[in-house]
């Protein structure tokens, strides 16, 4: 089994029945003794929810890129995975500009980014509602190549602040409350790391009191409440990828696809551990890696493809590489011994399964096209480059689909999110829909 598939998953109590997943906390006696004193059900139910939001049971937030595991894969349990054929109850919906940056959420509020008019505008919604709290903008240069252009990185939230890095290398540091500049600066300026030929991609990846970007030779390090820089690694491109923590303490460690490598790092210093290299066409190195105990797959498109390294004494080793999944945009999810991601190649785009271990492939299902995929409560949501949302159940004999509605138009190749029961996708245009997913 897969590490990830063993983690843990935790639950948010929705209503008083559900008394009895309490048992189980140590301050159980205490809601007890409250509810007891209580001189009425209203006062009663008030007591419990009011120290339940003190637990562990809370809803769970995406505050950053590919979720609270930097997997892609989804704590919540018991959201609503069938639909009627016009799809979930839409909450709102709003329109941010032109991107592809996916959405984030923390303490009631979404964050995401667009460009209009040469402009790039962070936006902070209510969660709920679709009100706009604030937004921030600054000028940035649409730059379409090949495609719509627009903003690619994704905010981070890390307690009241919200990280942000634009095309261009505009990063920015705001207080969540309003919008406020903490401080602002331009990385290619600072560390002069080369811009991508697609511009900067990587979203932040705080660790302690530093804040990661996949840029340079094997990324940079920033302090995160000052902007100053820590350390860097040369003027080289970067890849398009986000870094992936692993490892615990002195050791800890982050995976980052560099523009021609596979570097792993010491997150104190940015010293090497060790390099891989990865070369694809056109240096379009995006998708995330995925960490595993000693295993990491790694894939890339245009013609490359995937591999599953194993790490003994210190270094990788290769178990199997092939060309059967070629991640062009989106980033894998692994679950179950097996691998989902999106591949495409000169004759198309689906969506492929193949065995963990081994890297044989198990099926491949045509209808996603440049599409995206997460993962939550062993089910797969997944996004066609149409914009149609289906609920599929992960199975290495067969693609099975539980829901599917069509919910946008356009090109839409960023990742829904799923946070505290609602679902939330984006096309390139920048229309957002807020659906609700909460069980009934």
């Amino acid at each position: 089994m897969l590490a990830h598939a063993l983690l843990p998953q935790r639950r948010t109590p929705c209503d008083p029945s559900e008394i009895d997943t309490l048992k189980v906390m140590h301050d159980y006696p205490i809601i007890m003794k409250l509810i007891r004193r209580a001189w009425s059900v209203g006062l009663a139910f008030a007591a419990l929810f009011s120290l339940s939001s003190s637990t562990n049971l809370r809803a769970n937030d995406w505050p950053h890129w590919r979720g609270p595991d930097y997997n892609g894969i989804s704590h919540e349990t018991g959201w609503q995975s069938h639909w009627p054929a016009e799809g979930p109850k839409r909450l709102w919906k709003a329109s941010v500009g032109t991107g592809f940056s996916s959405i984030t959420v923390s303490q009631g509020r979404a964050y995401t980014m667009g460009n209009q008019d040469d402009t790039d505008t962070v936006y902070c919604f209510d969660a709920e509602t679709g009100a706009v709290i604030w937004k921030h903008s600054y000028p940035c240069k649409l730059d379409p190549h090949y495609y719509e252009g627009g903003t690619s990185s994704t905010p981070t939230v890390d307690g009241d602040r919200v990280y942000t890095l634009s095309k261009s290398g505009d990063l920015n540091c705001l207080d969540t409350a309003a919008g406020k500049v903490i401080w602002s600066k331009n990385i290619h300026d600072d560390t002069g790391a080369g811009i991508p030929t697609w511009g900067f991609a990587s979203s932040a990846l705080i660790e302690g009191n530093l804040l990661l970007l996949n840029i340079g030779q094997s990324g940079a390090a920033f302090d995160k409440t000052t902007g100053k820089t820590i350390w860097s690694s040369g003027t080289n491109t970067g890849g398009y990828a986000t870094p992936v923590p692993f490892g615990s303490g002195q050791d800890r460690r982050v995976a980052i696809v560099a523009w021609r490598t596979l570097e792993v790092v010491r997150v104190s210093d940015g010293q090497s551990v060790w390099s891989f290299p990865w070369k694809t066409q056109y240096d379009i190195n995006a998708s995330d890696p995925i960490i595993a105990g000693d295993l990491i797959h790694i894939s890339s498109g245009c013609g490359h493809g995937n591999a599953l390294l194993k790490i003994t004494d210190g270094k990788p080793s290769v178990v199997w590489e092939n060309k059967e999944l070629q991640t062009h945009i989106a980033s894998c999810i692994a679950w179950q011994d097996c691998v989902y991601g999106i591949h495409d190649n000169a004759s198309g785009s689906e969506l492929q399964c193949l065995d963990w271990n081994t890297g044989k492939l198990k099926w491949a299902n045509p209808q996603f096209g440049k599409g995206t995929i997460l993962l939550a409560d062993g089910k797969l949501i997944g996004m066609t480059d149409k914009g149609e949302l289906l609920v599929a159940q992960p199975d290495p004999g067969e693609f099975k689909v539980i829901s599917r509605a069509q919910v946008l138009g356009g090109k839409c190749w960023t990742v829904p999110t799923l946070a505290n029961g609602r679902l939330y996708c984006r096309n390139a245009k920048g229309d957002i829909v807020c659906l609700d997913v909460r069980a009934n």
